[in-house]
């Protein structure tokens, strides 16, 4: 007899997407997104994958008679999107910079990063390589350091991002799909 569902564990680190705000989101776990829209474009590889991180704060409301909090009170919550964009591009230095001019020459292409106050919120999107997850993060603002490294030998130089997701008008900060009934 099994213990658990061994069809709902979930491996492999998936794929990134980024799209401007309000950027139409995907219905299913098959439309390819940039099917969904032209606005989702693919991050590329990364060093380890991604992490979602999740955090409530609370507050324990408490009285003299009893030795309990009579509740808790939850007073914020924050949820990031963490990972290290692999590929040394134009296009990823604006992603981890929250913005900026990318201008293409003969043989050449430069990046501008954007002025202060002029950064860019973004759509975030992921899906898993067994197509069993999809997740669409509304809003975000990369609040991370951007840091590039160089190394010997195999040492990659990649550049860190880490998403502060907001609230975005009118929507839940995310939406995640996942496939019925496996990961129910």
């Amino acid at each position: 007899m099994a213990r658990g569902k061994p069809e709902a564990i979930a491996l492999g680190p998936g794929s990134l997407f980024i799209g401007v705000l309000a950027t139409p989101e995907p219905m299913d776990l098959v439309t390819p997104w940039e099917s969904v829209s032209p606005n989702w474009t693919g991050l590329g590889y990364t060093d380890e994958g991604s992490t979602l991180n999740y955090t409530v704060d609370s507050e324990n409301v408490e009285v003299a008679e009893e030795l309990d909090p009579i509740a808790v009170a939850l007073v914020s919550r924050e949820v990031t999107l963490d990972f290290a964009l692999a590929q040394i591009t134009a296009t990823n230095l604006r992603v981890a910079l929250n913005g900026g001019t990318i201008t293409a020459g003969a043989g050449i292409v430069t990046f501008e990063p954007p002025d202060l106050g002029e950064e860019l919120r973004v759509m975030l999107g992921w899906q898993s390589e067994d197509g069993t997850e999809r997740w669409v993060f509304r809003k975000g603002l990369q609040v991370g350091n951007m840091e590039i490294s160089r190394g010997k030998g195999a040492s990659k130089a990649t550049i860190g991002c880490s998403f502060k997701l907001e609230r975005p008008s009118g929507a839940k900060l995310f939406k995640a799909m996942l496939a019925a009934p496996v990961r129910l």
